[in-house]
């Protein structure tokens, strides 16, 4: 079995860290239930004697002592972290995993990126080297951030170069929360743009989620739980939005159904790494068959059931023939089963996709750029940073635009007809 380290940074990724982890204990804890430190749980925990001392106290196997996750927690500001380390999870993480500050990024993806990356860098890379050690087979860092905000946009796209820089040979998968298009932070347009360059160069594959597709979901969900249709009836515990039948129960907040969508997301997304199935799957494989280009790594998700039904029959489904495949893959399609199904489900199915439907959702983004950049509208934010420049965000620009192009040639040659390739002839 391989590892991996989760790396929350900012307030939204610390928030969907707190969700993701909550989950996680849920499942293992409805598999494992004699208590026993095995290689599924091994994969996301150490398990810690916490009556030694330093690094003596890991035990490999045997009884589950006292669980610590394999993340890292970076916030510049207290709040959150705060939350956490008083909350029904604090028993998870020490202070050897945290990074905080009290000033915060203001919403600027500059002060994140140049003057709290440079601040830190050194004690980022130093808890990440030190996650690392506990490892025994590193396979995978989930980066956990929103693109809207400073710390979230700047410092964490700042860490996947250092990523890249120090572990190479480490799968670097970022799920990316995109801002709405109607945030209530005026510069998230300009922080996700200068993120989305980082993303582009330093991430080997990248998981957008829309916040207003989030918030649709919720909507829809809600809609169902309140028909008071008969045969409506949904079981609570089923709910992707809900937190209902939490191991450790914490107080609901503002934003806990969205978070708790990505943190399904994750948990089906790390499913095959954690337990056995009858045709598992690496996650490295994900992006060996998903990313045909390098710059093209941002892979949609769709998952279902996001609630079951009290009384149902589930109609068996085929997939893959309505799909449209580009005419030189058209087996581009690869499966994983995995024998646990997620908590509160009978079954569950999780669909990677690399198409070109995030076009629109990168047009729009461009969009809500240029209306404040053709005003220079709280540019002078940005450059008054040291080491930011206003070409910064040409250079974004221009990246972003070429991306576009990249799925926009892409999109055109969807409805054209497949060849047959020559095959190798092999004279006998």
């Amino acid at each position: 079995m391989t590892q991996s380290v989760v790396v929350q940074v900012g307030q939204c990724g610390n928030q969907i860290g707190c969700c993701f982890w909550d989950l996680v204990l849920r499942e293992h804890a409805a598999v494992n239930q004699k208590g026993i430190y095995d290689e599924a749980i091994g994969s996301f925990f150490r398990n810690v004697d916490t009556r030694v001392v330093g690094d003596s106290g890991n035990i490999s196997r045997g009884k589950i002592g006292s669980l610590k996750a394999r993340a890292v927690l970076i916030d510049m500001e207290e709040g959150v972290v705060n939350e956490l380390l008083q909350g029904p999870l604090r028993d998870l993480f020490d202070g050897k995993q945290l990074i905080t500050d009290k000033s915060g990024s203001g919403n600027n993806w500059a002060v994140g990126h140049k003057v709290f990356g440079s601040l830190y860098r050194e004690q980022i890379l130093e808890k990440l080297r030190k996650s690392a050690e506990h490892c025994d087979c590193l396979q995978s860092f989930f980066i956990l951030h929103s693109m809207g905000g400073g710390t979230g946009s700047g410092l964490g796209t700042f860490l996947l170069k250092v990523l890249e820089d120090e572990f190479p040979e480490v799968f670097r998968f970022v799920t990316s929360v995109y801002p709405a298009s109607e945030d209530d932070v005026i510069t998230s347009p300009y922080n996700s743009i200068l993120a989305m360059k980082e993303l582009e160069e330093h991430a080997d594959c990248v998981l957008p989620i829309d916040n207003q597709s989030l918030f649709d979901i919720i909507s829809k969900i809600d809609l169902v739980v309140n028909s008071g249709k008969s045969g409506a009836v949904v079981k609570p515990e089923s709910l992707v939005t809900s937190n209902d039948g939490a191991l450790k129960r914490r107080h609901k907040k503002p934003f806990d159904a969205v978070n708790n969508i990505v943190a399904n997301l994750l948990l089906n997304l790390t499913s095959s790494a954690r337990f056995e199935g009858p045709l598992n799957m690496d996650l490295n494989e994900i992006s060996m068959n998903l990313v045909p280009f390098p710059r093209l790594h941002f892979l949609v998700s769709s998952l279902t059931p996001l609630y079951t039904l009290a009384d149902v029959n589930i109609p068996s489904r085929r997939l893959k023939p309505t799909l449209q495949f580009v005419s030189w893959n058209q087996d581009g399609w690869k499966t994983s089963l995995c024998s646990v199904p997620p908590v509160g489900h009978s079954h569950s199915l999780l669909a990677l996709a690399n198409n070109t439907c995030v076009k629109p959702t990168f047009i729009e983004l461009r969009e809500r750029f240029m209306r404040l950049y053709k005003k220079k509208a709280h540019l002078h934010h940005y450059v008054q940073v040291e080491g930011m420049e206003e070409s910064c965000f040409a250079e974004a620009l221009s990246s972003l635009s070429a991306l576009i192009q990249d799925y926009h040639e892409l999109d055109v040659t969807r409805n054209m007809p497949g060849h047959d390739v020559p095959r190798l002839s092999v004279a006998v």
